[in-house]
């Protein structure tokens, strides 16, 4: 399995079910060993929804009217995936490169395949998305240093360790399948670290701690120009005169009946929001996490706060529509135990929380996004996992409005 398809598995892993820690398809090519890995999932969605209200950055949207149930089959958090990764080392040098592919299973047009929509949005739920192109080339003496799109840096610990990466969690859309992920713990717990064009240099592993810095492209969804429609995130281009910041440092540990991982992590970015003129601001946002497993308990907490980062996505909501930034903060706590059938259940409460700059702010601003999961996640092979969640979702405004979603989940997820 590469790299990041482990990553990316690695916090429910550990959390949930280690069948899922399996190498991909090793191929020897001469100088290169090839790993074609990845996963596929789906899930059968049953959702009850409550009230009709407009929330701005809400993650429960208002309900059709006359509709107070859906049901969908789409993916979960983690979109279907296939990876191919190639190693070689060379010049006393370890030199990789990623490029993986996540479709989705979710179209909701006439042909299924997306063939009767146009293509510029992601309304039909099954549009291919390209979330890792990167090269990267070290050694374990003095570190590495990777070049391309990856998982960002900040808040990547926090999705890490969320039990819903195996799972659905929120978003699976009150009006239809939506795009071809859920949200998870997005946006009720942790902003989303995204998937970032990047240049980073891990530090060597140096007995359990390890440090990352990264330069990132600064054109994320910030500022008042930004908006979201049929699925797609739009905003006004504006030249960014500084690329962002963002840096995590963390310790793991192990002993004879602990294990587990503290992290601290950071992000910066200088937003220009006209065309004209040097207008802008500064949002910043840091956070904190620890996860430790003793025996069959899993336990995890986490906390961010940050100005003019907005909630869910890195920006979104960040500022008023005069640039002033709003605060936001949020955490999740979750807790996991596998019983002697190998099943792990899970309990988890999350919220984001998101400040009116001023007094005079729009009072349909969302308050808070916030989500309790119960999970049970059951290895039936050493690859395939069958999974049942529910979710109870609440989006609040800060008018004192709310819309609410519970959803139960049923389906599997299988990784090669």
């Amino acid at each position: 399995m590469n790299k990041n398809i482990k990553l990316a598995v690695a916090g429910a892993v550990l959390a949930l079910s280690a069948s899922a820690a399996n190498a991909g398809i090793i191929i020897p090519a001469g100088d290169w060993t090839l790993d074609i890995n990845g996963n596929v999932n789906g899930y059968a969605n049953f959702s009850k929804l409550k009230g009709t209200n407009d929330i701005t950055g809400g993650i429960v949207g208002a309900r059709q009217a006359h509709q107070d149930t859906n049901q969908t089959i789409t993916t979960g958090l983690l979109p279907a995936w296939i990876g191919f990764t190639g190693k070689t080392r060379q010049n006393d040098l370890d030199v990789e490169f990623t490029i993986s592919l996540q479709p989705g299973i979710a179209a909701n047009d006439i042909s299924g395949d997306g063939a009767f929509v146009d293509g510029t949005a992601s309304s039909n739920g099954s549009k291919v998305l390209n979330r890792q192109t990167y090269l990267s080339f070290g050694d374990k003496s003095w570190g590495s240093i990777k070049i391309g799109k990856d998982l960002g840096v900040f808040a990547s610990d926090a999705i890490l360790n969320d039990m819903t990466l195996l799972g659905v969690g929120s978003g699976v859309g009150a009006n239809g399948p939506g795009t071809n992920t859920t949200n998870g713990g997005i946006g009720t717990g942790y902003i989303y670290a995204a998937w970032k064009g990047q240049i980073a240099y891990t530090t060597p592993n140096f007995n359990g701690f390890q440090a990352t810095v990264a330069l990132t492209n600064p054109n994320q969804p910030f500022g008042v120009s930004s908006s979201v429609s049929s699925g797609v995130y739009t905003t006004t281009t504006v030249a960014q005169d500084r690329f962002g910041v963002e840096g995590k440092a963390s310790y793991s540990f192990s002993g004879d009946s602990m294990s587990g991982k503290l992290w601290v992590s950071g992000a910066t970015y200088d937003v220009t929001t006209s065309t004209s003129s040097n207008t802008g601001y500064t949002a910043t946002v840091a956070d904190l996490g620890l996860n430790v497993n003793a025996g069959p308990i899993g336990l995890t907490g986490y906390y961010y706060r940050g100005e003019g980062v907005g909630t869910t996505l890195l920006g979104s909501n960040g500022v008023d529509s005069s640039n002033n930034k709003r605060d936001s903060d949020g955490g999740y706590l979750q807790a996991t135990y596998k019983l002697p059938t190998a099943t792990k259940i899970g309990l988890a409460y999350g919220v984001s929380k998101l400040d009116k700059a001023n007094a005079s702010d729009t009072a349909a601003l969302v308050s808070e996004n916030n989500r309790i999961t119960l999970g049970a996640y059951h290895p039936i092979t050493k690859h395939l996992n069958l999974v049942a969640e529910y979710n109870d979702v609440e989006a609040k405004s800060h008018n004192g409005l709310n819309n609410k979603q519970e959803i139960g989940s049923l389906g599997a997820i299988l990784f090669f």
